[in-house]
């Protein structure tokens, strides 16, 4: 049995969110539950019933809800949720208008600035009227190409305002990266900044606007917001306006939220693109504000006036995920640049200052921040932190000890997991449950997640796929220009039909918690045993010497054998002593049959912009593959150390 490492105390888990949601299930229609797990069966079961009490709890603001919660629920995909309401997304997220803050930012530079509730919305009011004088309106594509700032929530807000849909990505992204996904989609209006900062350096964003324009003809507008610069010079794009002047002909005022079917398109978030052009996956306004707010309400308990962050680009979903916390009437903290600069301690800076309730984060910096030695609990006043989140790969063991030995000890550590193709998470917190060390606490109420074995078999306690047996809300509508729906039917229904098929290689525990082991797609199979890449990591990981791995299955005289290559601490070199030292602990940690057959060192690991190793980018480059598109990796060059090794030749 895992360790506990938290419990709530009694107060805690008393004046919770969920707690209170299920004394109005009692209060409501009776129902008391024994504990989670029974609420989470009942949620799953009554499906119709569980999202209307959501539906109401969570206060969502519509025209009308309409007699009809589910037509078709039986059908996956094709059920459909709400089908007669009416509401607006951007309507759900302004719906406080008073002086306090609804996003403080933070640059990596020390810049600073908070927008009042009442002066978002009155932004969004503004760019929400220029934006239809511009001949935008329901269904057209906005696209944002920006850092993680103010005006990119206030853009979005406008845009879902009047029922146009969506689409960013980080200014990181080169021209082809941004092709690849803008490309497809057609924006008719373009809102991008002048550059951006990183580790200290600034990087413009202007030239790579101008070229893409070139294949971008859709593109009526162009609108800049100055970032890096007072005054822009945007003489070389003729189309170009800055944001001031854009909405300089509107005053402030009311927002006329245009009332929309609760399947109509809010988002076009873009597949990672590591292994051929991104797929564009549309996501409905009422699926998402529904369960963005059962998310932030019930699983991370977020309350009016929380400070929630999370350190993501607007190439993540955690972005979108981020802003929704305004319809939960929180404000949104937002961080722009590299986590580690000026220092490892720079979030946790900001954290101090902010007055932060909710931390979100990636694994992968939990793990940085271990290893730089930091101890923020003892460096900075973290009193009003009750949540820290983290996704983006497995959190290893570890990693949960070390957020409670070094972070904060009264702490609900939540790791959670979903993904862009669902907008938002299949497993993630519970604030009136123990964490337990290793383990993503529980699955998301409504989503009948379970793990299936290979003949589609639900099994407990055993590693298999990760899979939701029955209709959701977040489901995607669908993928931009698949109008027979055969793309987005391949990508998740076609392994068990009827079944979403998420990708995840996974395990339910007895506690009703999941262990995630990696991406079902990178699971290593030598003498057809199957090996999470993810335990890997966790054993080479706890060694000094090795700061990241990547692990691959090389093809090998008719089986596969297990290739892991590290990147090594500053002044470490991989010699025999160090190759015999990373065996032994994954022998000793995980078992023989996870040690690798190879150890090669490396002086980078490929990642994608979110931060994601990317496994089979690189087998394909050790296996002699193209890698079609490398504009999707925020460091592609590192792909080159990977190719022609000596070592893997033998």
């Amino acid at each position: 049995m895992s360790e506990t490492l938290w419990t709530p105390s009694v107060e805690r888990i008393r004046d919770a969110n969920l707690t209170r949601f299920r004394a109005v299930l009692a209060e409501r229609r009776g129902l008391v539950f024994d504990d989670y797990a029974a609420l989470h069966r009942w949620s799953v079961e009554h499906r119709e019933a569980f999202w209307t009490e959501i539906w109401e709890f969570c206060g969502v603001v519509a025209e009308t809800r309409g007699a009809t919660v589910l037509a078709d629920g039986e059908k996956m995909p094709g059920a459909r949720w709400f089908p007669d309401a009416r509401l607006n997304f951007a309507e759900n997220l302004l719906r406080r208008s008073d002086p306090g803050p609804a996003l403080i930012f933070r640059g990596e530079d020390g810049s600073q600035r908070s927008v009042s509730r009442a002066g978002l919305r009155d932004l969004v009011s503004r760019l929400a009227r220029a934006l239809e004088a511009e001949g935008v309106g329901p269904g057209d594509r906005v696209a944002g190409y920006l850092p993680n700032i103010p005006e990119a929530i206030a853009a979005m807000l406008a845009a879902s305002s009047i029922g146009a849909v969506w689409s960013s990505c980080s200014p990181d992204f080169g021209v082809g990266g941004m092709l690849d996904r803008f490309g497809q989609i057609e924006p008719k209006l373009l809102i991008a900044a002048d550059g951006y900062g990183y580790n200290g350096k600034p990087i413009d964003s202007l030239g790579r606007v101008r070229e893409a324009l070139e294949r971008l003809p859709s593109v009526e507008r162009v609108v800049v917001v100055p970032y890096m610069a007072d005054e822009p010079d945007l003489d070389a794009l003729p189309l170009a306006r800055t944001l001031e002047d854009f909405v300089a002909p509107f005053a402030a005022g009311d927002i006329a939220f245009r009332q929309l079917p609760f399947g109509h398109p809010l988002y076009i978030l873009f597949s990672s693109g590591t292994t051929g052009t991104p797929k564009c996956i549309v996501h409905g306004a009422g699926g998402t504000l529904l369960q963005h707010l059962k998310e932030h309400v019930l699983h991370t308990d977020v309350k009016p006036d929380d400070r929630v962050f999370y350190a993501t680009t607007l190439g993540w979903m955690m972005w979108n995920w981020l802003a929704s916390t305004l319809a939960a009437g929180a404000t949104a903290l937002l961080y722009e640049g590299s986590v580690s600069h000026p220092g490892m301690a720079a979030l946790f800076d900001f954290a101090e200052d902010s007055r932060m309730t909710h931390f979100g984060t990636s694994a992968k910096y939990i793990d940085a921040v271990k290893k730089s030695g930091l101890a923020p609990a003892e460096t900075h006043d973290l009193g009003g932190l009750r949540a820290m989140m983290s996704t983006g790969s497995p959190l290893a063991p570890e990693s949960f000890d070390f957020v409670y030995r070094r972070i904060k000890r009264d702490l609900c550590l939540s790791s959670i997991s979903g993904g862009t193709d669902i907008v938002s998470c299949f497993v993630l917190g519970n604030p009136t449950a123990p964490v337990r060390r290793g383990e993503i606490q529980a699955v998301g109420l409504g989503m009948d997640v379970r793990v299936f074995d290979d003949r589609g078999d639900a099994i407990l306690g055993e590693k298999g796929e990760l899979v939701c047996a029955r209709p959701f809300p977040a489901m995607p509508i669908e993928f931009w220009n698949d109008p027979e729906g055969a793309r987005y039917r391949a990508a998740y229904f076609e392994r068990f039909p009827g079944v979403w098929c998420h990708g995840d290689y996974a395990e339910l525990t007895e506690h009703g918690g999941m262990v995630i082991y990696g991406r079902s797609d990178a699971v290593l199979n030598p003498g057809g045993v199957r090996i999470g890449t993810a335990e890997i990591y966790r054993q080479a990981e706890q060694l000094d010497e090795v700061e990241e791995g990547l692990a691959i299955g090389q093809d090998w005289q008719g089986d596969m054998r297990v290739v892991l290559f590290v990147k090594l601490a500053p002044g470490c070199d991989l010699d025999g002593a160090l190759t015999q030292k990373i065996r032994a602990r994954i022998r000793a940690g995980a078992s023989p049959r996870h040690v690798p057959a190879r150890i090669v060192q490396v002086a980078d690991i490929p990642r994608t912009k979110s931060g994601k190793i990317v496994e089979l980018a690189v087998r394909s480059i050790v296996h002699g593959e193209a890698v079609s598109n490398i504009e999707a990796l925020a460091n592609p060059d590192a792909l080159a150390h990977f190719r022609d090794r000596e070592e893997l030749a033998s």
